[in-house]
């Protein structure tokens, strides 16, 4: 079983905050184009803008080509070491971070109702497995939705469940 990422919550008010860091063998600016690339997204990520994330101001966003759009907009953007945008209600905070092996990688999703954190976590957990495979050069399938169900994210989310008393 896979062990879940280093992760905490932390209720701000009227807001909840999810935070995963997962450490990568990758240099920052490797990864850096993963996270705004529409295309490279569309390997791994929940989160497809219909523009790539590289400027402020609003962008369309699909979990699958047929799905309604909904609405995001990036708020802020310091390539290639800080992203944060809006997916629907829930902001996404990314930072990337120099190591001496690669980077660590902080995603920070600040939502409003917590009752979905060890899903989330869970969901994000698989997602990044997926990322790092793809950044290895894998041909790692993309698993968002239901597919993820077959790929330890019932056992995930349990762990999480736990860690985060969520």
């Amino acid at each position: 079983m896979t062990h879940p990422l280093q992760a905490t919550l932390e209720n701000r008010g009227e807001r909840w905050a999810l935070t995963l860091i997962r450490d990568l063998p990758h240099p920052v600016e490797a990864v850096w184009p993963w996270l705004t690339d529409p295309e490279r997204l569309r390997r791994w990520s929940p989160v497809v803008p219909d523009r790539p994330l590289v400027s402020s101001g609003p962008a369309q966003i699909r979990e699958n080509p047929d799905d309604t759009p909904v609405d995001g907009e990036v708020l802020e953007v310091e390539p290639p070491k800080r992203l944060v945008h809006r997916w629907g209600p829930d902001v996404l905070r990314w930072r990337l971070t120099p190591t001496e092996t690669g980077c660590r990688l902080t995603l920070e999703h600040e939502m409003a109702d917590r009752t979905y954190t060890a899903e989330n976590a869970a969901g994000w957990h698989i997602c990044l497995d997926v990322l790092d495979a793809v950044l290895d050069g894998k041909d790692a399938p993309r698993l968002v939705g239901e597919a993820v169900i077959d790929h330890g994210f019932p056992e995930l989310r349990d762990s999480y469940r736990k860690l985060l008393a969520a």
